[in-house]
């Protein structure tokens, strides 16, 4: 007598949601504090590590700065804090947007879309790596935060 093993059920609709649900509210309460917590102000978040330690501006440096200008609507503010900010936050609605659909439809627990090989993170490392540098020379200054 053969058994077929029991399959998992998986949830479908607006009961699958709950996962998403949470992380896009987690990412709303942080975009709030952001808009009424204003990072330009001296002292009102900690410093970088990273800028304590070498005195050069990280890729995130003035990622706060650039995600409270985004909320107050000056775009190209958000721009020269960190020029790095807008394709993260675009990637990060497309990863929720594909995760939130996968849900819905029931098409499993996958919540990554993308793949990333070896040379992919090789990429964005040397991508982020030439920033660094750039952003901290006297030629990349207007890269550099305000």
């Amino acid at each position: 007598m053969d058994i077929a093993p029991a399959q998992a059920e998986t949830r479908r609709g607006r009961r699958a949601l709950g996962q998403p649900l949470v992380m896009a509210g987690a990412a709303a309460a942080a975009v709030a504090v952001l808009h009424f917590r204003d990072p330009h102000v001296p002292g009102s978040y900690s410093i970088c590590p990273f800028y304590a330690v070498t005195g050069w501006w990280c890729p995130g440096c003035g990622g706060l700065r650039a995600m409270h200008n985004l909320t107050d609507g000056r775009l190209l503010d958000a721009v020269h804090s960190n020029v790095l900010l807008l394709p993260l936050l675009v990637g990060f609605a497309v990863w929720w947007g594909n995760w939130a659909l996968r849900r819905w439809r029931g098409q499993g627990e996958r919540p990554f879309p993308f793949a990333l090989g070896r040379i992919q993170l090789l990429v964005i490392v040397a991508v982020l790596t030439v920033f660094t540098v750039f952003r901290n020379t006297p030629w990349g200054t207007w890269l550099a935060p305000v």
